[in-house]
């Protein structure tokens, strides 16, 4: 046993440290070297000198776990055993001789087009092929293979810090390390491969450009043959049949280049009227690098030795590097690919509430009213509940039941002009991301004024939906008292709904679920127009043979612009029954004690149980303890709606996670030190600049003046449709940055 467990801490300690620990073991650097460079063979298998390559790059990567130093100085140590590597090979020619033979035998039997066309770029066809090949490679350990040389070079570089350690090296170094690795042979090699690399590129655009998918969102209409891509292959063509430094030929392929980079950002900006698939954004984005990638390989092959054009090689090799990392983490995968879906859902269903926002006193009357009507809707809902779970039948059929009559009412509600209170969460992320500009100081104040209008829409529908619920609960149990002789519920079972909406107890983590639950039913909603839009429902109602026959051409035009209109209210009510309904029935089913609080549900429980117990209840503890339950269920349910409300808008402009939280305190902030300002009725922009302003104070006090989280509090232009872009794999890290504003936030304070 003792023999096993040393054996295995042997094991992994060879785990932890890989291979370059035997040679790291030796202080002498020389001994190293002498180690590490004798090992090689020119004769040995393929494989054999793979491994030795990568055992050189981890020997110059080599860190100590305890060291004080930060990443930019060790990439000068990096560069430094660089370089003596290079003059101790120097020193040892006979040694040099078998290192150099080796390196180029291995680099002229490795195949090296899908290094420049493959390497961190998407090639999967769709979506979800592509998240399935990452969480491959994730789980599987990589494979070297002497028909890919892009496998070698993503095992040697195996840090997204190598980018910025090889963009520093002297040209110096640079020449001495490609006289090591290549010859006039491999470089001519290389050069036909860069060639072939952007053959398939461009054909690969091509396939994606003349799709129907593409060509369809495309204004306006043109023949095939008339595509800007097209043309590309035929200019690309040309050009590699003529000499590179043709500048006619040049100019020619890089405009059509720029001009098919153009053509994606037609197709985003016609994504709202036809809606958005994940598949269609991840294809767009794949043509958008692959786009970027030509144009790296363009410059490298018209770069004319000797010129500082040359150096294009080693921005080439960095950006692969980049590129590389980017494309193997499936978190940016899905960010990348959700973030213009998000943003275009919350986009499109802008204008769905905009009757139910409350801009001024007479708004504020008219949400009011609304909540008295959609009060009055409810409280017969929450006494057909109440009858629901008085039938005693099994869990599933309840919720079923349950879920039945949330839907019919909410969608009841919708029909006669009422208002939910707790249903407007869904319009809360499409207003806030429509209103989004640029978050400087004035974006702020706008921001903060907008998110004073959607909570003080949803205080007058709550306070609309409370003084209606109880008072017409009331009414309808006296009715029946009076000419039934029947209570709502039995003595009992009003003291278990007592206790339950008790504020000491679980409601404030149900009230929590239910406004997770809110927002959930605002993504279906979202869901749901943008496959009414992505489908062309409207069209195909329009034109469909038997509803014309049926209804004649202008009633089905009508029905089908009445159902474009109401699809996302009436889904979105729909999947919010099914939610409150269902989910304490599959939270019971797994064994979990939730339920869900939604606040005018939970007032007019509590009116029937109060009326069940007589008017003597309302004296008791357990009575106020329940109306304290119903309070917080109000206040958590909106604000937990209203929070991950915001948080999609902000995630949807693709903000960063510095101004997220930025825009998240200054909201909070405000609530903290002026709460009736989302309350009451208030003048536009009142108090909303102290408010910005002390947050700026508060940023620059807790971080030192560096907007809380290192830098400074840079607003972030959000508005441009191809933010995407810059974070996609292929694209170089400081391209990501081309939308920040160029001034801070501090000037304002």
């Amino acid at each position: 046993m003792k023999f096993l467990f040393f054996k295995m801490l042997v094991v992994w300690r060879r785990l932890r440290h890989g291979m370059q620990a035997r040679y790291m073991a030796r202080h002498d650097v020389g001994r190293q070297l002498d180690s590490l460079m004798r090992r090689v063979d020119p004769a040995s298998a393929w494989h054999e000198r793979a491994n030795w390559l990568i055992d050189v790059a981890e020997w110059l990567r080599h860190r100590p776990a305890v060291s004080l130093l930060d990443r930019q100085a060790w990439n000068k140590v990096r560069s430094q055993r660089l370089a003596i590597m290079l003059d101790w090979l120097d020193q040892h020619r006979d040694v040099r001789r078998n290192v150099q033979n080796a390196m180029q035998k291995t680099l002229r039997e490795a195949n090296g087009p899908e290094l420049f066309s493959t390497t961190g770029l998407p090639h999967e066809p769709g979506f979800f092929g592509e998240l399935v090949e990452r969480l491959a490679r994730m789980i599987l350990p990589r494979h070297l293979s002497p028909t890919d040389l892009s496998s070698l070079f993503t095992a040697l570089f195996p840090d997204p810090d190598d980018a910025n350690w090889l963009l520093e090296l002297d040209n110096e170094l640079l020449v001495r390390l490609w006289k090591l690795f290549a010859d006039d042979g491999i470089s001519h090699m290389y050069w036909q491969q860069i060639e072939e690399a952007i053959t398939y590129l461009t054909t690969t655009v091509i396939a994606d450009g003349i799709s129907p998918a593409f060509r369809q969102r495309l204004e306006p209409k043109m023949p095939m043959r008339a595509t800007p891509f097209l043309a590309l292959r035929r200019e690309i063509e040309a050009w590699l049949r003529t000499n590179p430094y043709d500048q006619a030929a040049l100019r020619s392929v890089r405009m059509l280049v720029a001009v098919c980079h153009a053509q994606t950002d037609r197709i985003y900006a016609h994504l709202d009227e036809y809606g958005v698939s994940v598949s269609l954004v991840y294809r767009i984005e794949r043509m958008r690098a692959h786009l970027q990638r030509i144009g790296r390989l363009i410059d490298v092959r018209a770069a004319v030795p000797g010129e500082p054009g040359a150096g294009r090689v080693q921005l080439l090799l960095a950006d692969l590097i980049s590129a590389h990392h980017n494309r193997g983490s499936v978190r940016g995968l899905m960010r990348r690919s959700f973030a213009l879906l998000a943003r275009k859902m919350v986009e499109r269903n802008a204008n769905h509430g905009e009757q139910a926002i409350a801009r001024d006193a007479a708004g504020y009357r008219k949400v009011l009213k609304g909540g008295l009507l959609g009060g009055a809707v409810l409280a017969g809902t929450a006494l057909l509940q109440i009858g629901v779970a008085r039938l005693g039948s099994a869990h599933f059929f309840e919720g079923a039941l349950a879920s039945l009559n949330y839907a019919a009412s909410f969608l009841l509600i919708a029909a006669v002009g009422g208002v939910l209170a707790t249903r407007q969460p869904a319009v809360a992320a499409p207003m806030l991301a429509s209103h989004m500009g640029e978050l400087d100081a004035d974006g702020m104040r706008g921001l903060i004024a907008e998110a004073g209008l959607l909570l003080r829409s949803q205080s007058a529908a709550i306070f609309g939906n409370l003084l209606a619920v109880a008072p017409v609960v009331a009414l309808v149990c006296t009715a029946g008292w009076f000419l039934f002789g029947v209570v709502p519920m039995r003595t009992e079972q009003a003291h278990a709904e007592l206790v339950s909406l008790s504020l000491v107890g679980p409601t404030p983590l149900y009230a929590a679920l239910t406004g997770v639950l809110l927002w959930l039913s605002s993504l279906a909603a979202g869901f749901a127009d943008n496959w009414f839009a992505l489908r062309r429902v409207r069209e195909i109602m329009s034109n469909q043979r038997r509803l014309v026959h049926a209804f004649g051409p202008l009633r089905a035009e009508r029905c089908a612009a009445w159902l474009e209109r109401n699809v996302a209210t009436i889904s979105g009510s729909v999947v919010l029954g099914l939610l409150l309904g269902m989910t304490p029935v599959l939270a019971e089913f797994f064994g979990l004690p939730l339920d869900v609080r939604q606040v005018t549900l939970a007032a007019g429980t509590l009116a029937a149980a109060a009326f069940s117990l007589g008017w003597q209840s309302l004296a008791t503890p357990e009575f106020w303890l329940a109306a304290g339950g119903v309070a917080i269920s109000a206040f958590l349910g909106v604000g937990v709606a209203f929070a991950c409300a915001l948080t999609l808008a902000l995630r949807a402009r693709d903000v960063p996670r510095r101004m997220r939280r930025f825009v998240q305190r200054a909201v909070l902030r405000r609530f903290v030190t002026a709460p009736a300002f989302f309350i009451f009725p208030e003048r536009a922009g009142a108090g909303v600049d102290a408010a910005v302003h002390d947050e700026e104070d508060s940023g620059e006090d807790e971080d030192g003046g560096n907007g809380g989280d290192g830098g400074s509090a840079t607003p972030v232009d959000i508005g441009n449709d191809t933010q995407t872009q810059a974070e996609w794999p292929g694209e170089s890290a400081r391209d990501s940055e081309r939308n920040v504003h160029p001034e801070g936030l501090r000037r304002h304070g």
